[in-house]
């Protein structure tokens, strides 16, 4: 049984299924990870099911404001993929699910944290239509939307509710891409990856691998029911489309250390940075936002030692 004084504790099984030393040094090298089995089917037939609740309008709080660049789908939308954020926060059984420490616990060996807290988590639905354009996410790497933070070594989780395999359009990654240096230049990579077109997308991954004098190796990553892929925040990612018959359902969720703080970030242009927390999270002493605000960034594992 965990240590019933620490909420953080794990059981000698969980405690197994953390990655090796060797596991974690090649996360270093890659930039990804897959890991072991996490959620039994009972967790992910309760989330899917919360998640279905959702859909159909259930909450249990709402957002005290509307950040500037929410994913918000509703059936007024169509059939396009999906893509809901704060559903940690909106709906508490897809929180209480998400929140689990073993969750916390990967992610912290990888990322070499005393402390890993939910930074957003995003609830991601993509329908079975192999021509649906909205369905494939082109290459980015996520640390250019969180330039307002100051940690290198954020990660997403990303928890598909079923078996995932490229057919599917499971997510897929660029092997060690979170090692290059970024080109230097005055493009705006704070725009989301919605907003860009997908060629200009394309066009930058390969001149940023020549620049690094390195291959584009992809790698759509199977994920077994239960397990979780990680990834880093420089890690280039995408995903194809849904070619097969159901619907490919997951949450991205995307954790910090607890080293992270909020910074002041300008665009190119001269204006500032906005991430979606920074008008709902409290503020700090010095008025900032406070990226450890647990109403919204809840601590999923902490070191007890």
């Amino acid at each position: 049984m965990p240590d019933t004084t620490d909420p953080f504790g794990l059981s000698e099984e969980e405690s197994a299924l953390l990655p090796t030393a060797e596991e974690v040094l090649e996360y270093a090298e890659r930039g990804w990870y897959l890991s072991r089995r996490l959620f039994s089917d009972q967790e992910l037939d309760a989330l899917q099911a919360a998640t279905e609740r959702y859909y159909a309008g259930e909450r249990d709080r709402e957002l005290p404001a509307r950040p500037p660049h929410l994913a918000a789908w509703t059936p007024a939308d169509g059939p396009v993929q999906r893509h809901n954020d704060y559903v940690h926060y909106e709906h508490a059984e897809i929180g209480r699910i998400l929140r689990k420490p073993l969750l916390g616990a990967v992610a912290a060996r990888l990322a070499q944290a005393e402390e890993i807290r939910v930074f957003q988590a995003t609830l991601i639905y993509k329908p079975p239509v192999a021509d649906e354009l909205s369905n494939v996410v082109p290459w980015h790497f996520d640390k250019h939307y969180w330039q307002t933070s100051t940690s290198q070594r954020m990660l997403t989780a990303f928890l598909p509710f079923h078996h995932c395999t490229e057919e599917m359009g499971t997510i897929t990654m660029v092997d060690g891409s979170h090692r290059w240096e970024e080109l230097p230049g005055g493009d705006d990579s704070t725009r989301h990856f919605a907003a860009r077109d997908r060629a200009e997308l394309d066009k930058l991954l390969r001149e940023n691998a020549e620049f690094n004098g390195a291959e584009v190796r992809t790698v759509p990553v199977e994920i077994p029911r239960g397990h979780v892929s990680f990834h880093h925040c420089r890690t280039y990612h995408g995903s194809g489309p849904n070619r097969s018959a159901q619907p490919r359902r997951a949450v991205s969720l995307h954790l910090q250390d607890g080293s992270n703080r909020y910074r002041s970030f300008l665009k190119p242009d001269g204006s500032p940075v906005v991430y979606n927390h920074d008008p709902v999270v409290r503020r700090t002493a010095d008025g900032q936002p406070d990226y450890a605000d647990p109403e919204f960034c809840p601590v999923l594992w902490r070191s007890g030692r």
